[in-house]
């Protein structure tokens, strides 16, 4: 992971929207940001009402968007917007380093949005942008930048949203009929998609590098470039609009689901990190770690990233259909330990010298950016104040090291690990935790009370 410095194209400076507006090749601007899902929530703005207004100004949103479920139903027993409270409006700030063109829409730009407290304009901090920017502050204190890149895999399906969801999401067409890992012929197959894929991020401000087919009927991944933690995660959402977007105008769908189906892999969110100070990485050094020539920053930060895996788990597998992925294997990780280029283990160390980076294969693609990275980089961060040492480096099957310790195996152990955790309350604040806490178990709540599709062929005839 060598650092770069080159313009990115379809980034935008403020003049050249003023500019494109003026002659009419933006007509609209949407202006976003991510709940506690992911989701891109916010408005489509005129283009010249943006800029007369909204550039100053800033715009605005319901604060219940920060306390609804999948739903968008708003759920009582949050302390930061409520019934009692009356829900009202929390201000939008774009961020213009974001702002880019989205050519996949007509006529579109897009900025992405911090979410501030209208009368205290401190950033509200239960939003997942600003949990992440409040740990690369912590990163700055002690002199670093961190760099990253989250690798994110989907299933391609041959129908369309509407008609996934009208077919009860039985029986789809997979983009690809046989394992297809790396394959080019069934890569070539979905070319009319993935093309378009590539050449919209590109040309959006989301610089690619690769897409290739994974290890699953219809899977594929596309990789981007890797940026600064909080640019990175800002492409990561861009990326998964674009890609929804593109497939419901072509009449096809994707989904970044953990685990589709029980016989198929799950689709990760593997995430890349190295701190940087000065422009130079300061993961590499001259101590021997196993294999590794590597600093004691790298030392220090792999092992506490790997400490508090089970303290911050939440923000790595956040959905109950998360912990179906971590099945042995599977090429999902299931266990806690370290190892050099090694795709059994939960940390895969890869690179060396400039490059040399730590691989955290643990999220699933359902993941929101904003707090793996905070939880990735909040651990790390932890692990370098505090000298926390690896476990040692683990060589062979890490699936077959039944003495190693596991992921935590549901989204309710999860939650009360990182309820009962005082590191998360150090690193996120009581309130992020306890926000958390209440959407987390609302999550659970709502699986507990479902009839599944499971139940009935169980039990519907034999007990």
């Amino acid at each position: 992971m060598s650092q770069r410095k080159t313009a990115v194209k379809g980034m935008l400076q403020l003049e050249e929207l003023r500019d494109l507006v003026s002659r009419g090749d933006i007509e609209t601007v949407v202006v976003g940001f991510t709940d506690h899902y992911g989701r891109l929530f916010g408005k489509r703005y005129d283009g010249e009402m943006f800029v007369d207004d909204i550039i100053e100004e800033g715009a605005h949103g319901c604060d219940y968007l920060l306390t609804t479920d999948m739903e968008m139903v708003p759920v009582p027993g949050y302390n930061f917007a409520s019934w009692e409270l009356g829900y009202g409006d929390f201000h939008l700030v774009p961020d213009f380093k974001t702002l880019r063109l989205a050519t996949w829409l007509d006529k579109t730009a897009m900025v992405l949005c911090d979410l501030k407290n209208e009368k205290t304009h401190e950033y509200v901090a239960v939003a997942p942008r600003s949990i992440l920017r409040r740990q690369l502050d912590a990163a700055q204190a002690l002199g670093y930048q961190s760099y990253a890149a989250t690798e994110l895999e989907h299933y391609l399906f041959r129908k369309s949203y509407r008609e996934a969801f009208d077919h009860d999401y039985r029986n789809l067409s997979p983009g690809g009929w046989y394992l297809e890992d790396y394959h080019i012929l069934q890569g070539t197959r979905t070319e009319d998609f993935h093309a378009a894929v590539r050449r919209h991020l590109k040309s959006s401000g989301v610089p690619v590098e690769t897409s290739k087919g994974e290890w699953g009927l219809g899977q594929h991944e596309v990789n981007v470039r890797y940026a600064e933690a909080l640019d990175m995660a800002d492409r990561h959402v861009v990326f998964k609009q674009c890609m929804k977007e593109l497939a419901d105008a072509a009449g096809c769908s994707v989904t970044f689901m953990a685990k589709f189906t029980s016989d198929q892999a799950g689709s990760s969110c593997h995430i890349h990190l190295s701190l940087w100070r000065d422009g130079q990485n300061v993961f590499p050094g001259s101590q021997s770690l196993g294999p590794v020539q590597c600093s004691d920053v790298f030392r220090w930060f792999l092992g506490g990233w790997i400490a508090h895996v089970p303290d911050v788990m939440v923000f790595y597998a956040p959905t109950i259909n998360s912990y179906k992925r971590y099945v042995d294997g599977s090429w999902a990780p299931t266990r806690l330990a370290w190892s050099y280029d090694n795709r059994t283990a939960g940390f895969r160390v890869v690179g060396t010298g400039k490059s040399l980076r730590i691989e955290c294969r643990i999220p699933g693609a359902d993941c929101n950016p904003y707090l793996a990275l905070a939880a990735a980089l909040a651990s790390g961060l932890d692990g370098v104040r505090n000298r926390i040492e690896p476990p040692d480096h683990f060589s062979g099957d890490v699936y077959a090291a039944r003495n190693l310790p596991r992921v935590p195996y549901t989204l309710a152990e999860a939650t009360d690990l990182f309820q009962h955790s005082d590191f998360a309350k150090r690193a996120f604040g009581s309130d992020v935790v306890d926000h958390y806490l209440h959407f987390f178990r609302t999550e659970q709540k709502a699986y507990n009370f479902a009839v599944t599709d499971w139940e009935r062929r169980r039990y519907f005839e034999r007990i």
